[in-house]
């Protein structure tokens, strides 16, 4: 009885931790449009950066607030809060560790940094990537800031 419920438990935790690998295509793709939303944001088009995610109900973006449901709900709040350049200020990535949760997900981990004549931000980022029509969008984003 032990040993059949080891070898579950071994695979069980296999297929619960296993990884698959993410392909250059994959990782080229995936970084390819993370800087082109920071290079949108740092040209104030809040419509452009949006092009990043999934334009679907089933997008959420989770920070201090809150979930928001939604591409329109999430692009809505990014035009609220940073509603002119002053608050947008300058946007720079840098991206920590990215894995594959199956052929069509990725998950990545960054570090923002916002420098803005109001008052610098900074914080962490993990995004979930869904491949659809053979195009990478984030499908959940949850964004925390930090202390300096």
């Amino acid at each position: 009885m032990k040993a059949s419920f080891s070898v579950g438990l071994f695979f069980f935790t296999v297929l619960v931790f296993s990884q698959y690998n993410v392909s250059k295509t994959d990782s080229l793709s995936v970084v390819e449009i993370l800087f082109k939303q920071q290079d949108d944001w740092n040209k104030g088009d809040i419509d452009a950066f949006m092009q990043g995610y999934l334009n679907s109900d089933k997008l959420v973006f989770s920070g201090a607030s809150g979930p928001v449901f939604g591409w329109e709900a999430t692009r809505a709040r990014y035009k609220k809060n940073y509603s002119d350049r002053q608050k947008m200020g300058v946007l720079k990535f840098d991206i920590l560790n990215m894995i594959a949760l199956s052929p069509s997900v990725i998950q990545l981990q960054g570090r923002f940094y916002l420098t803005r004549t109001l008052g610098d931000a900074q914080g962490y980022f993990t995004l979930n990537w869904i491949k659809k029509k053979g195009r990478w969008f984030i499908i959940s984003d949850h964004t925390s800031a930090s202390n300096p």
